[in-house]
């Protein structure tokens, strides 16, 4: 099939011109922008992302790395490797600061086993709805996971908004991240204690709390990002290695601690404003999250009616969003965004085109990897300590 963008019509209409030595790039006749470029090749049923081209000129963000995720191999489940007593606590560090940082943290136990964790939790909900009933019930430190998002969504209650104009930032974020920092070991003290030999786990706090501090965005900036959620995705993790959570409990820290987490960042964004950190804007899944939707395509794999394509049904997502995440997460996007939908969020509507969700959330596993767990700005936040060690 022959590719329209290398047509002599398509380069006339979308190529600069140059006059006299100096290139001049068409603009729009409404608005004085640069023109559009064409639309972008669809998402491939191999699940590797587009070669964009940008919509909307220029695009800063766009993905750079697309062959690279393409001949990635899909990230597969891995056990998390579990600490042993005598523990040794300590208050985590950043410790990336460039690409070869990155490169050596996914090359260690902890960045290969993190990421197996992550594809864990995916697998243990494939065609899962919300509301189904667990596997196993709910162990007592789910249950604390529970308690403690709760206590936090309690204190958006009673901490309101201030008077604000700006579109980003109300300061009582502020206020709020205090009364989580305050509290914050004795949210955690609960989750430990439900620890087979909870004296083993004595001052687990200080490792535990700045993973769980930095996962409900930055109290300075008032914003919240992928990085924020990964910091979430780590705290899950040093539970499991200190043994407090275990594979059979994964179904429900996805359906259960996951879902309501994403529920208490949605309130905490439409309540203060949140800024995107570091958002991918037009170029991204949404401008806060990641994770809910390769858990919430992992849910929809083999499901009977529903296809990737369903995304574009108002009913389907009135009607089903409340039992997957992929959904929710999209009715959100265009709750939030105007305009066309190809041209706010043109990854999502590439990915619509996929055949089938087992596609889909094995692209998308390949794209948290490359998009986020790769990318310094992002991972020079994240922290090591003993339960995620650094290795030199």
């Amino acid at each position: 099939m022959s590719n329209p963008e290398s047509s002599p019509q398509a380069a006339a209409s979308t190529s600069p011109t140059s006059h006299a030595g100096h290139t001049h790039t068409p603009l729009c006749r409404s608005c004085g922008a640069p023109a559009a470029a064409p639309t972008p090749v669809p998402w491939s049923a191999d699940s590797s992302p587009p070669a964009y081209r940008p919509i909307r000129m220029p695009a800063i963000n766009a993905p750079t790395n697309t062959a690279a995720i393409v001949l990635s191999p899909v990230p597969q489940p891995l056990p998390v490797p579990p600490a042993s007593p005598p523990f040794a606590f300590q208050a985590p560090a950043k410790r990336i600061a460039s690409p070869d940082d990155i490169a050596r943290f996914h090359a260690s136990l902890h960045g290969r086993h993190f990421l197996g964790f992550v594809a864990a939790l995916s697998a243990s909900v494939h065609g899962r709805k919300l509301s189904d009933p667990l596997p196993c019930p709910p162990s007592p430190a789910v249950s604390a996971l529970l308690d403690l998002i709760s206590a936090l969504s309690a204190l958006v209650a009673s901490t309101p908004p201030s008077p604000h104009n700006s579109r980003y930032g109300n300061p009582a974020f502020r206020l709020w991240h205090e009364k989580l920092s305050d509290s914050v070991n004795e949210l955690i003290a609960p989750i430990t204690a439900t620890a087979a030999s909870s004296s083993d786990l004595a001052g687990a706090e200080v490792e535990l709390a700045p993973y769980l501090l930095d996962s409900f965005g930055n109290g300075s900036r008032i914003d919240y990002g992928t990085g924020h959620e990964t910091n979430f995705a780590a705290f899950l993790y040093c539970l499991a290695r200190l043994g407090l959570i275990n594979e059979p409990d994964y179904p429900a820290v996805v359906l259960r601690v996951f879902a309501a987490y994403l529920d208490l960042m949605r309130t905490l964004q439409d309540t203060y404003l949140l800024e995107p950190a570091g958002s991918h804007g037009v170029w991204g899944l949404d401008d806060y999250h990641f994770l809910p939707f390769v858990f919430g395509a992992a849910q929809l794999i083999d499901h009977k009616y529903m296809k990737p394509k369903s995304i574009h049904n108002p009913d389907i997502l009135e009607n089903f969003s409340k039992e997957y995440m992929y959904l929710a997460c999209v009715m959100y996007v265009k709750k939030v965004k105007k305009g066309p939908f190809a041209e706010h969020s043109p990854m999502l509507d590439d990915i619509s085109g996929v055949p089938n969700w087992k596609k889909v959330n094995s692209g998308l596993l390949k794209m948290y990897k490359a998009e986020v767990l790769e990318k310094v700005p992002i991972m020079q936040h994240f922290l090591f300590g003993s339960l995620i060690k650094w290795e030199d």
